[in-house]
């Protein structure tokens, strides 16, 4: 359930290096950064710099870098399952149904898993989303694109803003969930330039949450944050074995979301 910031289209295509070395050698690269970074506290800026020093580096995407199941604990993408949360946004009571597909989709040259995203106000559908996921084979799950529309009460698009696909007009993969998480972790979550630019840090391993469908005193908190809209911050918590179990808006909201059931088939 990527965080519902700001974001518009345009980019540069980047140079490429080389292979399997390039895109993990980004990953490690960022990994660095997030340690001498360090944590923030609830709710605070994220790092002034963390724009500036999370920048993608060149690299082009081999499928021979990526193999197997989404099976990361933090974020396992189980085909079949379907989380259902409830809660408030813009207002109104909102209900977000997140449905990992049994399809795969060939996405940059790379297998991915196919994610349905379903978002209602007020129990009228308001913004449809198909997601790309896949996972590498140190346990990373990379965030390979979505493709995103509002709709009208009638059900008619009123716009696709914040559609995006890895390799398409420089755009790039970013990390949805590091393989070994660690407090104090930065990454970019995508990279669509002047339009897809969210970014994350790990703030705890051992956060407490309850939610109807879980509670627990283990789970891992993020801060969330885009570039693109500087008045926008928020957190969302992650339990073992499931996902995202709450978001909400620490800054810019009000907006939350719990999860509210999780079914699997």
């Amino acid at each position: 359930m990527p965080a519902r910031t700001g974001r518009a289209r345009a980019g540069v295509r980047p140079s490429p290096a080389g292979g399997r070395r390039g895109l993990i050698a980004a990953l490690s690269a960022l990994v660095a950064l997030a340690a001498a970074c360090g944590s923030s506290g609830h709710g605070g800026p994220p790092p002034t710099n963390a724009s500036a020093t999370a920048e993608p580096l060149p690299t082009v995407v081999r499928a021979a870098d990526f193999a197997g199941p989404v099976d990361n604990p933090w974020f396992p993408l189980t085909p079949g399952t379907t989380l259902t949360y409830t809660g408030t946004k813009d207002g109104k009571a909102a209900r977000d149904v997140f449905t990992v597909t049994r399809e795969t989709e060939n996405v940059d040259g790379v297998t991915c898993v196919v994610v349905q995203d379903r978002l209602y106000l007020d129990g009228i559908l308001a913004e449809r989303t198909t997601d790309w996921y896949a996972q590498d084979r140190n346990g990373a799950v990379w965030y390979f694109g979505e493709a995103t529309a509002t709709l009208a009460g009638n059900g008619d698009v009123t716009s696709t803003d914040g559609s995006w696909r890895s390799g398409r007009d420089g755009a790039l993969p970013g990390v949805y969930m590091p393989g070994r998480p660690a407090v104090g972790q930065i990454f970019r979550q995508e990279y669509y330039r002047g339009h897809a630019e969210d970014h994350f840090q790990v703030l705890s391993l051992a956060a407490a949450v309850r939610v109807p469908a879980a509670s627990t005193t283990a789970a891992l908190r993020t801060k969330e944050w885009t570039p693109l809209e500087a008045d926008t911050v928020d957190e969302k918590y992650y339990v073992q074995g499931i996902g995202v179990v709450k978001e909400l808006a620490v800054r810019g909201g009000p907006e939350s979301l719990d999860l509210e059931s999780v079914t699997r088939s």
